[in-house]
C-alpha cells in the first residue's frame, strides 16, 4: 500500500464531505471515478490504456 502525505488543510477538507460511514480513501475513490468519468480525463481523451 502506498503512502500519500496530505496537508492538515487537505485532510480537512476532505473530512468536511465524507458523511460519517466514509473513509478518506473511498470519499478519495468515488471523487477520481467521477473525474474520470466527467472530468478533465476524459475531456483530453484519456483511455486508461498505458
Amino acid at each position: 500500500m502506498a503512502t500519500i502525505e496530505l496537508s492538515d488543510e487537505l485532510v480537512e477538507r476532505i473530512d468536511r464531505h465524507c458523511e460519517s460511514d466514509v473513509t478518506r480513501e473511498e470519499f478519495l475513490d468515488e471523487v477520481l471515478s467521477h473525474y474520470e468519468t466527467e472530468g478533465r480525463f476524459l475531456r483530453e481523451g484519456y483511455s486508461g490504456e498505458p
